[in-house]
C-alpha cells in the first residue's frame, strides 16, 4: 500500500531534496518506519526516545490531524497522502 508523504522544507535534506516520497504503510506507525528505512533520519526528528510523536511536529492523514485520530496507530489507506508540518511558534 503505497502512500505519498509530504517533506516540510526543512527535513528535505533527509529525504534527497524531494518534496514528497512514496512509502509503504498500513499505519501512520508503518509508513514512519519505512519513511525511516528509505530515508534514515526521520524517526529522530519526528518521534521522541519512548517512539511518542514529538510535540513539536503536526502529522495529518490526508487533511485530518492524526492527534485526534489513532495517533500513530490511524490507519492509512492505499493512495492517500501524509503531511508533516513542523509547528511554528512566535508571536
Amino acid at each position: 500500500m503505497a502512500v505519498t508523504v509530504r517533506i516540510p522544507t526543512t527535513l528535505r535534506p533527509l529525504s534527497g531534496g524531494n518534496s514528497t516520497v512514496s512509502v509503504e504503510g498500513a499505519t501512520l506507525r508503518d509508513v514512519l518506519v519505512n519513511l525511516d528505512a528509505a530515508h534514515p533520519g526521520f524517526k529522530d526528528r519526528l518521534l521522541d526516545d519512548q517512539g511518542a510523536l514529538r510535540r513539536f511536529v503536526n502529522l495529518f492523514v490526508a487533511d485530518d490531524d492524526v492527534r485526534y485520530l489513532q495517533g500513530l496507530d490511524t490507519p492509512v489507506p492505499a493512495g492517500e497522502t501524509v503531511s508533516i508540518i513542523p509547528a511554528v511558534a512566535g508571536g
